[in-house]
């Protein structure tokens, strides 16, 4: 699909993964929650699936943007990192829930693989995927979200002009408290609640 021309009723809603749609792992060797490091640590959030597919009802297209340094951080292989991704893809489309697309950063400025070990456009709080979506969908960010559990994930979508939601996930503490979104929820439920509320009342 080559640019397409902004469609101003096209809104979409840009989701973090890990903390907000599945659950973070705890890595013993680090004592801290992280992202799955193999498939089988890829476990779902509780009632994430009825949310999701609300908001395609809704009118919006779903992305995944995700940071996913393990690999470069040598805690994970590609391979598994890869699995992972299509295991994650595979479990929504069971329950009916379409991703349009997933972006997945694979870069840390701090790595130990050097093809990945670097600082690069793409990694939040950069928009990088924000505006390659508008430009590939024709998006209105004005109109989307962001959706993510840490501060990274809400300056990223503030840069992108979009409006966004903290997930306060307990686990991912550490990594907020910087910048302020436009709305906090416990969990992508409450977060899906209010979205659409706010759709129906600009409609009014």
């Amino acid at each position: 699909m080559g640019i397409s021309e902004m469609n101003p009723a096209q809104k979409a809603i840009f989701l973090d993964r890990d903390g907000v749609i599945n659950k973070l792992v705890l890595n013993p060797a680090t004592r801290a929650y992280e992202s799955p490091h193999r498939p089988e640590d890829l476990v779902f959030c509780m009632n994430v699936f009825k949310p999701l597919k609300e908001l395609s009802g809704a009118g919006f297209k779903l992305f995944i943007v995700s940071n996913q340094p393990s690999y470069a951080k040598g805690k994970t292989t590609l391979k598994a990192t890869k699995e992972i991704a299509e295991k994650f893809k595979h479990e929504l489309e069971k329950k009916s829930v379409r991703i349009t697309e997933s972006f997945y950063c694979l870069h840390h400025p701090d790595g130990i693989v050097p093809k990945y070990a670097k600082k690069c456009a793409c990694r939040k709080p950069s928009p990088f995927f924000l505006f390659k979506a508008q430009k590939k969908y024709g998006l209105n960010l004005k109109g989307s979200w962001m959706i993510g559990d840490r501060d990274s994930d809400i300056k990223c979508g503030r840069l992108a002009g979009c409006r966004t939601i903290l997930i306060k996930n307990p686990h991912s503490a550490d990594y907020r408290g910087g910048d302020k979104p436009d709305h906090t929820a416990n969990d992508l439920g409450n977060a899906v609640r209010h979205i659409i509320a706010k759709k129906q009342k600009e409609r009014i």
